[in-house]
């Protein structure tokens, strides 16, 4: 692979595009920050951004293709991701000020998302997915060195979409300090829900 500055250029242009614009994992990572503050949504920034490579190597795999030729596939990973979309965003909403006991003994504790967790909801992600199929279409080489331009792009994924992903959880921390009460705190949960919950309509 001729892996010169432009092409890497390239490669580092469309990953901050796809890894550092509004979408479900940077709402929630927002949302994470200034709920659980930055050291305790590490886990899910990780599982964002280790997802979001393995998602790539397994577009690159070949795999990929599966939507093509079973649409079908393509039609059901949107309604399980839209189905998981609206859980979290209930989660968010609904979830108490930092610090204050839930009134319901018996309701979830909120807490952040986990490592696999996060990871594992890039595969129903339809953004991951759509960003995993341009980069490989895009980026990779035909020939012996496919697998070579394959890692770097899984390379320059992590190396730009980390400290991107990593600045949303830090503006959630950011807006945390500035929510002095409970009530502030409740409006914000609910309007963090609310952009999650609206990422299903560009899913659909």
């Amino acid at each position: 692979m001729s892996a010169d500055l432009p092409l890497l250029v390239s490669i580092a242009v469309f990953a901050a595009a796809m890894t550092g614009t509004p979408g479900p994992n940077n709402i929630m990572l927002t949302a994470s920050g200034a709920n659980f503050g930055f050291v305790r949504t590490v886990p899910h920034l990780l599982g964002v951004s280790i997802g979001v490579g393995t998602l790539i190597t397994t577009v690159a795999a070949g795999l990929g293709v599966l939507f093509d030729t079973f649409p079908l596939l393509q039609q059901g990973m949107r309604l399980v991701a839209c189905a998981y979309l609206l859980y979290l965003a209930w989660r968010i909403a609904s979830a108490p000020p930092p610090g204050e006991a839930a009134i319901d003994s018996t309701a979830m504790t909120p807490r952040p998302m986990r490592f696999f967790e996060a990871l594992l909801f890039q595969y129903v992600n339809p953004k991951a997915w759509a960003m995993g199929i341009t980069a490989v279409g895009s980026f990779t080489v035909i020939g012996d060195g496919y697998w070579l331009s394959a890692a770097v792009i899984v390379a320059v994924f992590l190396i730009v979409g980390l400290p991107l992903t990593a600045s949303w959880a830090a503006f959630g921390v950011l807006l945390g300090r500035v929510l002095s009460t409970p009530g502030a705190w409740r409006w914000f949960n609910r309007i963090m829900g609310v952009l999650t919950a609206s990422c299903v309509v560009f899913i659909l």
